[in-house]
């Protein structure tokens, strides 16, 4: 079974929009398990002091590395990537979330403050990823986007498999547009390819929009069909 750890200041955060919908019932279910530690219960002094001023000086707080370390320690890895959300870290990308999601699951470290001490990320081997090129108040958020990416690949998680296969990034691009009823919708029609019964047509016109779509959007995963 896929199980997640995290590891943070505010496990009330948790489960949040994981507990809803079918990545919700899959929890409840025990197609996969969430459990938070709370890092202040390895905080220092009679306050459980978890921060310190930086070294240097500068602005801001910058979480310990003794602290954090010793909460790290507490969770059994089990073979489990430990993956400290950080703005600086790689971006998390859609064969990364495949990856973990294959795997007996993950331990996350929802950074606050300036960041983490640079001594645990190393002597921990944490591997820093990012959600994306802007800056968080803390992990938490980061936590949820990144383990509803897995989550939602398990198997099972979702009910359809084929919804993840014909999504954006499964081939390199991004997905091709979507319609419903009604036929028409203030002056604007579906395209009447989808409507000709021929799959053919229809699967090469997806294709055409998918490619379409990436150039002018994410030129940056185009080349050689896949991400730089």
């Amino acid at each position: 079974m896929f199980a997640a750890t995290i590891i943070t200041l505010f496990p009330e955060a948790f489960p949040g929009t994981l507990g809803v919908s079918l990545i919700g019932k899959a929890l409840r279910e025990g197609a996969w398990s969430l459990d938070t530690v709370q890092l202040r219960d390895f905080g220092q002094g009679p306050h459980k002091n978890v921060d310190d001023t930086p070294a240097g000086g500068g602005a801001g707080m910058v979480l310990r590395a003794d602290v954090a370390a010793a909460a790290i320690d507490s969770v059994p890895c089990n073979d489990r990537p430990l993956i400290y959300l950080s703005p600086r870290g790689k971006p998390v990308t859609q064969a990364m979330a495949a990856e973990w999601a294959s795997g007996p699951g993950i331990i996350l470290f929802c950074g606050r403050f300036e960041g983490l001490d640079e001594r645990v990320i190393e002597a921990r081997h944490m591997q820093e990823v990012s959600v994306g090129d802007a800056v968080l108040a803390g992990g938490e958020a980061a936590a949820l986007v990144l383990l509803e990416a897995c989550v939602r690949l398990l198997p099972g998680v979702l009910g359809n498999e084929a919804s993840t296969v014909e999504e954006s990034f499964s081939d390199g691009l991004l997905e091709h547009p979507q319609y419903t009823r009604p036929r028409e919708w203030e002056g604007r029609a579906i395209p009447e390819i989808l409507l000709n019964g021929d799959h053919a047509k229809i699967e090469a016109w997806r294709k055409a929009e998918r490619q379409r779509i990436t150039a002018q959007r994410r030129p940056d995963l185009t080349r050689n069909g896949k991400r730089e």
